[in-house]
């Protein structure tokens, strides 16, 4: 149990790197590099690691934490710990922070636990909230689209969430941009501030450029906050002389399978890294700048399991900037 207070003190500079960037047309500003808090902040990792990793973030001008109600493990976990780490050392700058969290995926046993059914999507938003201690969230996201639940009832509870004072802004994640579109038809109707699409995208994952989301955002004026920057640790230098004991790979198949190491995808990951190395960047940092230097990216995603990995994920803010060749090489390994 964290002690109520601490003698933890931000960082006076911590705003001086940072980049920040507007979410879209609204008036929210993002930071280009944000934590988030999928795998690292469940019960199975120590405690004062977590906090270490909040500190960081913050001391270097991170101010935007990703959260959802199933992250863990155990489901809820990571909202638990956070909102004790909140609590603990950051209370008196919540107005510095935002906060977002979302839901979608399964939570809870039974028929109500998952979905887009406004009955699970206000009811898992109470719990998060009592889970954080907060009031309210800064931005609440359905975490995916829901074939079995009318557009209009999801987007509905979006709305009260909104209209009820549990959530400043809405969002969207893993939807496609047809139905995001749609969606975002809806919001505006009820007058409900969405900004923002969260989407996974990488050099090797495309899907939102070939499923209109990407091109829907950008002409709607949404912000767009990418996640899996990394794939999964592919993109980094982690698999090139085969698979570390202490690997995702080896120790949890379930995001990452060793299968996924084709002899043609390893070729394709050593000439980006030979292109990194170019540059004069790890694979990891080139990855990350790739997606920074697209104007569409509002923020990019990282999850950090220890301080010092935020820190190297950080460097990727000092050299964003591509020429036509790098990209179209990148294009040709990635595709």
């Amino acid at each position: 149990m964290l002690e109520p207070t601490s003698h933890y003190t931000p960082d006076p500079t911590r705003y001086a790197s940072m980049e920040y960037r507007r979410c879209g047309v609204s008036g929210l500003k993002l930071p280009r590099i944000a934590l988030g808090l999928w795998h690292n902040f469940g019960d199975d990792t120590p405690l004062a690691n977590m906090r270490a990793t909040i500190h960081t973030a913050f001391d270097n001008g991170i101010t935007y934490f990703d959260l959802a109600n199933n992250y863990g493990p155990e489901p809820g976990a990571a909202e638990h710990n956070f909102g004790h780490i909140l609590r603990a050392d950051l209370s008196a700058h919540r107005d510095e922070l935002v906060i977002a969290t979302k839901a979608g995926f399964e939570m809870w046993d039974g028929p109500y636990g998952q979905g887009g059914s406004r009955k699970y999507l206000l009811g898992s938003l109470d719990a998060s909230l009592a889970r954080l201690g907060l009031d309210y969230v800064d931005v609440f996201y359905h975490h995916c689209m829901d074939p079995d639940t009318p557009l209009e009832e999801s987007m509905g509870a979006l709305a009260t969430a909104v209209h009820s004072g549990k959530a400043l802004y809405v969002g969207l994640s893993n939807y496609d941009g047809a139905t995001m579109e749609r969606a975002m038809g809806i919001l505006a109707d009820l007058h409900v501030p969405c900004i923002v699409n969260q989407n996974r995208y990488n050099i090797f994952d495309r899907t939102i450029e070939h499923n209109g989301l990407k091109e829907a955002g950008a002409r709607l004026g949404k912000g767009l906050v990418t996640f899996s920057p990394l794939d999964q640790g592919l993109l980094t230098d982690r698999y090139l002389n085969g698979i570390p004991a202490d690997s995702r790979i080896a120790r949890d198949g379930r995001f990452l399978q060793a299968s996924a190491l084709t002899d043609d995808r390893l070729r394709r990951i050593r000439g980006l890294n030979e292109l990194a190395t170019q540059r004069g960047q790890s694979l990891a940092e080139m990855a990350l700048a790739w997606l920074l230097h697209d104007p569409a990216v509002t923020t990019v995603l990282v999850g950090a399991s220890r301080p010092a990995q935020l820190i190297d994920d950080l460097a990727a803010l000092n050299n964003t900037a591509f020429t036509a060749d790098e990209l179209a090489r990148i294009d040709i390994l990635a595709r």
